[in-house]
C-alpha cells in the first residue's frame, strides 16, 4: 500500500478526523507530504464523501496539533539546556547562541509565518519557536495562519481539479527538492564556515572563547570569571 492508497483509506475510515489525524503525523514527520494528503481531502469533499469547509477545518487542526506538539518538546528542552548544548558541541561557542538568540528576537515571528509554506521547515520551525520561548498565542495565531493559507491552497486544488489533481505533483515534487537542496547547501555552509573560523582562531593562537564557561560548569561552586558568559 503505497502513501496515496493508505490516505484514502484513512479518509474513508474516518472522514474529517482521518485528515485531522494524517496532517498531525505530517507535522511530526516531514517526509509525509501534505501536498499529497490535502488535494486528496479536497478530492474526497467533491465526490460528496464529506464538505469542503470540514476537510479544511480538520486539516488545520491537525496543523495546528502537530505544531503545538513540536512547540511543547521544544519548551520543554528549553534555553537554558540550549545554551548548555552550545557549550558542549564541536565549532558552536556561547557567541553563537547569543547571535541565535537576536535573531529569533528579530525575525523569528516571520520565519514562523513563512516557514509554513517550506517543505520540511514548515514541521521543524515549532521546535525552535519553542526552544526560544516565542509566546505560545503570538506562535498559534502565526501558525493558524500560515497553515489555513496553505491548507486552503492544496484542499482547493483537489476539490477544484478532483481525479485530476495529479497535474499538480511536479510542480509540488518541484518545490520539494528545491526546498530540502536549499536547506542542504545552508547547512553545509554554515560547517564550512565554522571549521574555517576555528582553524582561523588555532593558526592565530586566540583561546577557545568558552573555556571559561566550561569550567564554571564543571565546578559549579567555583565563581564565574568577572566578564565571562556576557554577549559578546
Amino acid at each position: 500500500m503505497n502513501l496515496v492508497e493508505f490516505a484514502l483509506a484513512v479518509m474513508a475510515r474516518l472522514g474529517e478526523p482521518g485528515v485531522a489525524l494524517l496532517i498531525l503525523l505530517e507535522g511530526v514527520f516531514p517526509p509525509i507530504p501534505s501536498e499529497v494528503i490535502l488535494p486528496l481531502a479536497g478530492v474526497a469533499a467533491a465526490s460528496g464523501e464529506a464538505t469542503y469547509l470540514g476537510m479544511l477545518a480538520a486539516s488545520v487542526t491537525g496543523s495546528m496539533g502537530g505544531a503545538w506538539l513540536l512547540y511543547g518538546l521544544g519548551r520543554a528542552l528549553g534555553p537554558e539546556r540550549l545554551r548548555a548544548l552550545f557549550l558542549r558541541l564541536p565549532l558552536l561557542s556561547v557567541d553563537d547562541y547569543d547571535a541565535t538568540v537576536r535573531w529569533m528576537e528579530r525575525h523569528g515571528r516571520a520565519g514562523i509565518f513563512l516557514g509554513r509554506f517550506v517543505p520540511g521547515v514548515r514541521s521543524l520551525i515549532s521546535i525552535p519557536a519553542g526552544l526560544y520561548a516565542i509566546p505560545f498565542g503570538v506562535f498559534s495565531l502565526l501558525t493558524l495562519a500560515g497553515s489555513t493559507i496553505w491548507n486552503t491552497i492544496f484542499v482547493s486544488a483537489g476539490y477544484l481539479l478532483g481525479s485530476n489533481w495529479t497535474v499538480i505533483e511536479p510542480w509540488t515534487d518541484t518545490l520539494s527538492r528545491l526546498a530540502y537542496a536549499v536547506i542542504a547547501l545552508l547547512a553545509v555552509w554554515t560547517v564550512v564556515k565554522l571549521v574555517r573560523r576555528e582553524r582561523r582562531r588555532r593558526a592565530l593562537g586566540l583561546p577557545d572563547p568558552d573555556d571559561a564557561l566550561r569550567r564554571a560548569a564543571a565546578d559549579p561552586e567555583r565563581p564565574e570569571p568577572v566578564g565571562e558568559g556576557e554577549p559578546r
